[in-house]
C-alpha cells in the first residue's frame, strides 16, 4: 500500500540520515497520508437542509466542527445557484476558511443520460454542463449524475443491453465535455440497472472514456421491489466489481445480499476489500438518523478512524 511504502521509505531515511549525524528531530514533521480519507455527502443532512433548519453555505463549517475536512455537496441544494458566481465563490470561500476540501458535486434532477433519442441525451449533457462548470470552480474533481435510461429495470436480457448501450453513449457525451474541465463523471449505483455491479462496470467500460468512473455506494444495491420483497446485489461483490474504476466510495452503515437481506456494514470486511483495490481517497460518509444527524455522523467518522487505524498496523 502507498502508506506502508511511503512510511518505510521515510523511516528508511531517517535512520540513514541519523547515522550521518543529522537530528532525528528534523524528521518530526514528516506526514504518513492516511490509508484512506474521510468525506461528509450533504444528502446525510438532507432532512434539516429542507426543512431550512440548515443552510447549504454553513455546510463545511458544520462538517469541520464533526471532525471531518471534506465535503461532498448536494446540487439539490443550491439548483439555482450553479451559475451564481457571487454564491459559488461564497461557498468556495467558507470551505478554504475551514481548511476543508470540496471533492464532488452530486447532481440530481437533470434528466436521464440514457434517454431514448440521441437528441434527449444532449439535452441531458446540456443540463449538466453547468455542473461540470460549477464542480471546477469550486475545486472538486467530480460530478456524481445517475445512469438512468428510458428503459425500466427487468429481467429481460435485452433490456439489460438496450439500457447499457443508452446510458454509455450518453455517459460518453458528457465525460467529452468534463474532459475539457479536467472533471470526471462518476456514476453510483443508485436503483434499476445501475444497482447491479455488473452491468454497471460493464456500462462504464462500454462509455470508453477516461474520465468515466464509478463511486460505490455501499448500502445502494437494492435494484427494484417486487412483489413487496427487495430485488438486490450483493453490497460486498458489487463494489469489489466496480473498485477498479472507482474515483471515490460512499458509506452507508447497512448493506444487502442476493437474497433481498439487509444487515449491517462489515466495517473492516469491507475496508479491506476497498484497500485491496489500492484505493486510497476520500470514503464519503453518507447517512444521518433523524433527529440525531451529527451525532450518528460523528459515530460512522469514530467507527472509521478506529478501522483505519487498526488496518494500518496489519500493515
Amino acid at each position: 500500500m502507498n502508506t506502508r511504502r511511503t512510511f518505510l521509505k521515510s523511516a528508511g531515511l531517517a535512520t540513514a540520515t541519523i547515522g550521518l549525524g543529522i537530528p532525528q528531530m528534523a524528521f518530526s514533521s514528516i506526514k504518513v497520508d492516511p490509508l484512506f480519507k474521510i468525506s461528509l455527502a450533504e444528502w446525510s443532512l438532507n432532512k434539516q437542509l429542507f426543512s431550512g433548519k440548515m443552510d447549504h453555505l454553513g455546510f463545511p463549517i458544520l462538517t469541520k466542527k464533526a471532525g471531518i475536512e471534506a465535503v461532498e455537496y448536494v446540487n439539490q441544494f443550491f439548483k439555482d445557484k450553479a451559475k451564481d458566481m457571487a454564491y459559488l465563490k461564497e461557498m468556495k470561500t467558507r470551505a478554504a476558511g475551514e481548511g476543508v476540501k470540496s471533492v464532488l458535486i452530486m447532481c440530481d434532477g437533470e434528466g436521464m443520460l440514457g434517454a431514448a433519442t440521441a437528441e434527449e441525451r444532449t439535452q441531458t449533457v446540456e443540463n449538466h454542463k453547468k455542473w461540470v462548470e460549477a464542480a471546477k470552480f469550486l475545486g472538486c474533481h467530480s460530478i456524481r449524475v445517475n445512469a438512468y435510461s428510458s428503459v425500466p429495470w427487468s429481467t429481460s436480457e435485452q433490456d439489460y443491453k438496450t439500457s447499457s448501450d443508452l446510458a454509455s453513449a450518453g455517459l460518453h457525451e458528457l465525460c467529452e465535455f468534463a474532459d475539457g474541465f479536467g472533471i470526471n463523471v462518476l456514476i453510483e449505483n443508485h436503483g434499476g440497472f445501475s444497482s447491479n455491479g455488473k452491468w454497471l462496470a460493464e456500462m462504464i467500460e462500454k462509455a470508453d472514456h477516461p474520465r468515466a468512473g464509478t463511486l460505490p455506494d455501499f448500502g445502494n444495491f437494492r435494484i427494484a421491489n417486487e412483489d413487496g420483497k427487495a430485488i438486490s446485489y450483493d453490497s460486498y461483490r458489487g463494489v469489489d466489481e466496480l473498485m477498479p474504476k472507482a474515483k471515490g466510495v460512499s458509506l452507508k452503515p447497512t448493506v444487502w445480499d442476493d437474497m433481498g437481506n439487509e444487515s449491517p456494514l462489515d466495517y473492516s470486511k469491507m475496508m479491506k476489500l476497498v484497500l485491496a483495490h489500492d484505493f486510497h481517497e476520500y470514503v464519503g460518509i453518507e447517512h444521518g438518523e433523524e433527529g440525531r444527524e451529527w451525532e450518528s455522523i460523528e459515530e460512522i467518522r469514530i467507527e472509521l478512524e478506529n478501522v483505519r487505524s487498526a488496518l494500518s498496523k496489519e500493515g
